[in-house]
């Protein structure tokens, strides 16, 4: 084994890792973030909703998942979501520097688990951001997730603009009209099963709003993943 020095992705502190041939010849993808860093990350591990990935006592789904059942057509309209981290103070603050503060390298982490755990499907979608809100941050987190981790994406959806998600309540969420419209290049979606990308799952209202317009232009199966729930 080799001690290789390092420099956190997220607090820039020098760290050493261990690593052995494989490593040097990158073979193996070595830790982005120092000790202290990663131990404040938390896996979504053990039961969970099978529908949406919150983390449960038990095997089944959660309250909000039961719920959004009951809303015809779009409480349905997603069909599952993966997500790989709880959301946390940290994940909190480490999105908030990747997505508003322009730190795009912030999203290299989590290249290898979204490469490993993305669901299987015929096209990818990585949600959309308003061309206000992209001029704002200058790219969009969740093609950026996407690319990072080498997956062959396409413009599906259009994101219409709208109020700030930060500012509104949950209520709010989850009442908005439609926010998005296909997007003028959009493939063939007819019999196709549809992965969307996107950092957060919140309420799922953004996730099912697109799933919905999906579906009505005749994809079979909608799903998504996201870096926290």
């Amino acid at each position: 084994m080799f001690l290789k020095k390092e420099l956190c992705l997220y607090c820039h502190r020098p760290f050493e890792e261990q690593t052995g041939w494989a490593g040097l010849l990158f073979l193996t993808e070595l830790d982005l973030l120092c000790g202290e860093c990663r131990s404040q990350l938390e896996l979504i591990c053990g039961p969970r909703c099978d529908l949406c990935s919150r983390p449960l006592g038990e095997k089944g789904r959660c309250k909000d998942c039961i719920s959004w059942l009951t809303k015809a057509p779009i409480g349905s309209a997603l069909d599952s979501n993966v997500s790989l981290y709880k959301y946390n103070p940290f994940m909190k603050e480490y999105i908030a520097r990747f997505k508003y503060r322009g730190d795009y390298e912030l999203g290299r982490l989590f290249a290898q688990e979204v490469r490993r755990a993305a669901p299987k499907a015929d096209i990818i979608i990585p949600v959309p951001l308003s061309e206000e809100r992209l001029t704002e941050r200058g790219f969009n987190q969740a093609w950026a997730i996407g690319k990072m981790a080498g997956l062959q994406m396409h413009e599906g959806l259009m994101r219409m603009h709208s109020e700030k998600q930060a500012k509104m309540s949950r209520r709010e969420r989850i009442a908005r009209h439609q926010v998005f419209k296909l997007h003028p290049e959009a493939p063939i979606f007819t019999g196709k099963t549809i992965l969307l990308i996107d950092d957060i799952y919140t309420t799922g209202t953004t996730l099912r709003q697109a799933a919905l317009l999906l579906k009505e232009a005749g994809a079979a199966r909608v799903l998504s993943m996201t870096i926290a729930r």
